[in-house]
């Protein structure tokens, strides 16, 4: 899940032959959520499907009184519009009011028909052609067809509200038209309804994660012509009121009310084409502070279930977690406690698909610095005594998941190949680097390592890396800067090293390498997706090769895997030799559930990726 302006990234793919993404995440704020944002007590508008009333955060933190209401806490949300949202806290949401063609049920990365009945797929894996169910209701009580996805699919192409408009014109590739300056034409993209409940969708060439894209939000449908902010459409409503009050889905649920720091409520759909919900709706309690989400779901009980961020790290004793399990999809399963107030709480860990790490400039700190600090960081260190375990030690950009062989490749690989010590910090090869590159004592080289100010754990991975540095003939300083200040100073070049993370658009390894991609490093162009200024190396000579590779063998096939596989190899070796993006760790996704709540397990794609209409809730203790 990423956080981007809306790329024009036609222009780039005719440059390079590649696809590419966005700029940084949505949850990009070190994995566990430590925002150090202060909750503030004062009037919000409340927006809801009929009128408009102020609600303070002290109302909102008053739990739901209804028995069957599934309670939760979240984070500050910004829109209900599936095609504008790029942060988690809104996803989380959207999530349970609009259905796509696809899903990752339970946020398992095995992708499922959810609107969809049925699909083919044509012998050069150009044309997808889908049968939706007969019957599937929008909440406002119309049937859903294929013109409302042919509608759905051009608002995310052509809207100004979108943010992911290279979702489908350029990752999965829909075949458009484009004016002289690479814009994409309003209403020329090749997705046909055939009949209302066929719809046909082109491609200009074969993408291997078509389906897996389709899952996201953004592709959900809507009610055609709803939003007037498209050509051809008036629409029924302002896109304000669409995003803020009146959101329209095919979801489980369907939207109550939003207050933008204090509540948001939905109401089960009885009409949900799929499984209908077991609670009669979730509410969510929203809040920025971890230590006041601490207070309200776990030393007062009034969350039902709880996710790593709402249990902040210097709350967190991990002596407290008894795994019982390790079930086939690596989910940790057991309990925790007991907590403050006494409770054993349902504990699951998910090893999620993200990746976090130390950015280098480049063009700002030389490679000797950026292999010492590389020599210097310990990754299981830094993973066990800055985030308590909360994380896996990450070698490589790719998450061990999807990394090419899976889990236990990654591991090999790392353990066998990783130049800078696999667990260990190696002070000897870090000052042995620097002086060779002319530095010493009375030459130490500075420089400044950027983390966003939400986040209490980037700065503690900071002072030990800075703390190691200083024997290595190197000042690092540590600053911290506003998450959207830091990416406008990314932009511009104007960061040294910086902090920051990548949670999967969809569950491959190109997903991420993209962000290591020599030419879309350059932060003097457009369109930028990472803040490395790497070109020009050997290794990025060897990065660009191997990138090449991966998008002249897009077709979802065995033999076209095996040569991207080959490929992602080399561009994780090629940046090892560089050290632009220095890996630190994987994000290991937890819940605490209390008794009362019987709850589906999450995957892989996180907890932000499910739906809670099997959700059950017993009796509150």
């Amino acid at each position: 899940m990423t956080d981007t302006d809306n790329l024009n990234r036609r222009r780039f793919l005719q440059a390079t032959g590649g696809a590419a993404s966005a700029v940084a995440l949505a949850g990009c704020t070190g994995g566990n959520n430590d925002s150090q944002d202060t909750a503030t007590t004062t009037a919000d508008e409340t927006t809801t499907a009929d009128s408009t009333e102020t609600t303070t955060t002290e109302e909102a933190n008053t739990p739901s009184d209804d028995s069957n209401v599934l309670r939760l806490i979240n984070s500050t949300m910004t829109t209900l519009d599936p095609i504008k949202a790029t942060d988690t806290a809104s996803g989380t949401v959207i999530q349970q009011v609009f259905d796509a063609l696809m899903n990752y049920p339970n946020a398992e990365i095995e992708v499922k028909s959810q609107l969809a009945k049925s699909h083919t797929v044509s012998d050069d894996f150009k044309t997808y052609t889908f049968k939706l169910k007969e019957g599937a209701k929008f909440h406002n009580g119309t049937e859903v067809t294929a013109q409302d996805f042919v509608y759905s699919f051009e608002r995310l192409a052509a809207s100004d509200n979108s943010r992911r408009a290279y979702f489908i014109l350029d990752s999965i590739g829909v075949k458009h038209e484009t004016d002289s300056e690479g814009n994409y034409k309003p209403g020329s993209m090749a997705v046909t309804a055939e009949d209302d409940y066929t719809l046909k969708m082109e491609l200009s060439e074969p993408f291997h994660a078509v389906l897996e894209m389709l899952a996201y939000t953004s592709f959900a449908a809507l009610p055609k012509g709803i939003v007037g902010d498209i050509k051809g459409h008036e629409g029924e409503m302002s896109h304000k009121k669409f995003s803020t009050k009146s959101p329209v889905g095919a979801g489980p649920f369907t939207f109550d009310t939003w207050s933008t720091n204090t509540e948001a409520r939905v109401s089960k759909f009885e009409n949900y084409h799929g499984s209908a919900a077991d609670v009669d709706g979730v509410h969510w309690n929203i809040m920025s502070d971890p230590q006041a989400m601490y207070t309200y779901g776990t030393v007062n009980q009034n969350a039902d279930m709880l996710h790593a961020g709402q249990l902040p790290t210097s709350q967190y004793n991990r002596n407290k977690v008894n795994v019982k399990k390790t079930d086939k999809l690596g989910r940790k399963v057991g309990t925790y406690g007991k907590t403050t107030s006494g409770a054993t709480m349902k504990y699951t860990g998910v090893p999620t698909i993200g990746s976090y790490y130390i950015g280098f400039n480049a063009e700002a700190v030389p490679k000797a610095v950026r292999q010492a600090a590389a020599y210097a960081l310990n990754q299981g260190q830094a993973v066990n005594k800055v985030f308590k375990g909360r994380g896996e030690s990450s070698y490589h950009f790719t998450p061990p998941s999807i990394y090419p062989g899976g889990p236990d490749a990654y591991k090999k690989h790392a353990k066998e190949n990783y130049p800078y010590g696999y667990n260990e910090t190696k002070l000897a090869e870090a000052r042995k680097v620097m002086k060779e590159a002319g530095y010493g004592k009375d030459n130490k080289f500075s420089f400044e390592f950027t983390v966003y100010q939400s986040s209490s754990t980037w700065p503690e991975l900071g002072k030990l890396l800075r703390d190691k540095l200083a024997s290595a003939y190197i000042d690092m300083s540590i600053n911290t800067a506003p998450f959207s200040t830091l990416l406008k100073r990314g932009r511009k070049g104007n960061l040294e090293a910086y902090s920051l993370g990548w949670i999967m658009d969809y569950p491959a390894p190109d997903n991420f390498l993209q962000l290591i991609h020599p030419p879309k490093t350059d932060t003097s162009k457009s369109n930028e997706l990472s803040y490395f200024n790497w070109s020009g190396t050997e290794a990025a000579k060897k990065a660009t090769k191997a990138w090449e590779k991966v998008q002249n063998n897009p077709k979802p096939t065995d033999a076209a895997k095996k040569k991207r596989n080959e490929a992602y190899v080399a561009m994780e070796e090629a940046n090892w030799e560089d050290v632009v993006l220095l890996p630190a760790y994987h994000d290991f996704s937890e819940r605490f559930t209390y008794d009362w709540i019987d709850a589906p397990r999450f995957g892989a794609a996180d907890y932000s990726r499910q739906m809670y209409n099997n959700v059950k809730i017993g009796e509150r203790k």
